[in-house]
């Protein structure tokens, strides 16, 4: 046998196992594995256009200016936690909902949403008109590299195009609780390959580095992305679930509001700890620090999303798994899942070894990485996908108030240990120090929730 007929062979025997192994379990596991296997391969795109925008918009706007951005769009995406969590509670309603074929009240869950959502954020969004003129976004940057108005003037558009993207994102919300999160994760790398192409297209026709048309294309893309795709799905697909007026309950919205409440409080934590990392480096040290952070954050966050692609099916299939009584389902997969873990971890350590090799191959001499830095992000790193299995559980399970209740802690710690972190030789690797601390403190009592939950040996907090 010749080697040709050898490695013919071979692949059959692989690909048989692969389709296999897919095509193994229950209904739910099959639909869990196909979609994440589709979505590895749409964020996979999405990924690789990313690392390619840094190099482009250094070389675009410079490090100072990219700092400026960067820091801008966190401070904007602060005003998520006007969803008051209930994106997420929509998330776990719908999932319960339709697991039990109450597609009626499906749909109202889904009206109620659109529309509290729309009226929250057409408030913040006039809000935000009314004080923006008064707001010293120069002083707020740390920078005179860009005149006061330009910056005011960009804070104006992409917090237009950031709230209509979040209304347009509950679309998404339906699409993961339906378990078609691969749906979902093809409106990114669709979005991302018409911006890639527009950025190529900006620096070609204007070198002047104007963040303002940057600022354009990459907040107008996303926004018609979202509403194409809303517009087909809720005329194709999901058209029993199309959001409508007289669907709309508001006596329902108690329902949103109480599981909506408690994935809030989280989601604050959330913004609190992330969205503001940027705007202590820019404050403390400088637009061009934010640069250098973001750039080693870039990297060590690739097996974070990665991971993440595993994960989105799994908090509605637990929700599924949860209402049905389906206990052998979720041991075994939570198994599966911490398994998964090990194999990132010693992947991430891995990463850590070859980065000074990849930041050079990635961004040049343009910014320099410390070390200390890679270590403290690949820390993060590890703490984030050893813990989110346990996350994804018990956000499926819906049973939050010992989270909320730590949360709290973490959100009110968080900001002085950063602050006073950044100001010792640690400089800007003590922010992702400090929210590796504040998250790992999460490995003290979710892991140790999940179990209990799922033998039933959850009593008092720990099953609320």
């Amino acid at each position: 046998m010749n080697d040709s007929k050898r490695a013919d062979i071979g692949f059959k025997a692989l690909w048989s196992k692969i389709t296999k192994l897919i095509g193994s379990g229950g209904e739910r596991s099959v639909r869990a594995k196909m979609h994440i296997i589709y979505t590895f391969g749409l964020r996979g795109i999405s990924i690789l256009i990313g690392f390619v925008y840094v190099p482009l918009l250094l070389d675009y706007l410079d490090s100072e200016r990219y700092g400026i951005w960067l820091t801008m769009t966190s401070i904007i995406g602060w005003f998520e936690f006007f969803n008051v969590g209930l994106g997420s509670g929509l998330r776990n309603k719908f999932a319960e909902a339709i697991a039990v074929g109450k597609h009626e009240l499906a749909r109202i869950y889904v009206s109620t949403t659109y529309a509290i959502v729309s009226m929250i954020f057409i408030g913040v969004l006039l809000v935000f008109f009314i004080i923006n003129p008064f707001l010293k976004w120069d002083e707020l940057l740390n920078t005179q590299a860009v005149p006061a108005e330009e910056l005011s003037m960009l804070a104006s558009l992409v917090f237009a195009f950031f709230i209509l993207r979040f209304v347009l994102k509950l679309i998404g919300v339906i699409l993961i609780a339906d378990q078609r999160p691969a749906v979902y994760n093809a409106f990114m790398p669709i979005g991302n390959v018409i911006t890639l192409l527009l950025i190529v297209l900006l620096i070609h026709l204007n070198g002047d580095g104007s963040l303002v048309l940057l600022g354009l294309v990459l907040s107008v893309v996303p926004a018609i992305v979202l509403l194409v795709a809303t517009i087909v799905l809720f005329k194709g697909k999901y058209k029993r679930y199309r959001p409508a007026l007289r669907y709309v309950n508001l006596r329902l919205s108690r329902d949103l509001m109480i599981l909506g409440q408690k994935f809030f409080v989280i989601q604050i934590s959330a913004i609190v700890i992330f969205m503001t990392s940027n705007m202590i480096i820019i404050q403390l040290l400088g637009p061009d620090e934010v640069t250098i952070y973001n750039i080693a954050y870039k990297y060590f966050s690739l097996p974070v999303m990665v991971y993440a692609i595993i994960m989105t099916p799994i908090w509605s299939a637990v929700t599924d798994a949860f209402v049905k009584k389906d206990t052998i389902w979720l041991k075994n997969t939570l198994k599966r899942l911490n398994l998964a873990s090990a194999i990132f971890t010693g992947g991430i350590f891995l990463m850590l070894a070859g980065s000074a090799f990849v930041y050079n191959l990635w961004v040049g001499d343009r910014v320099q990485i410390p070390f200390l830095l890679s270590a403290s992000m690949a820390l993060y790193a590890i703490v984030n996908v050893v813990l989110s299995p346990f996350t994804q559980f018990v956000n499926g399970f819906g049973k939050l108030k010992l989270t909320i209740r730590v949360v709290f802690v973490q959100t009110i710690v968080y900001i002085p240990m950063a602050v006073w972190m950044v100001k010792t030789p640690l400089a800007s690797s003590g922010v992702i120090l400090a929210i590796a601390l504040v998250n790992g403190v999460g490995l003290l009592y979710v892991p140790a929730q999940t179990y209990k939950i799922l033998s039933g040996r959850a009593k008092g907090i720990w099953n609320e």
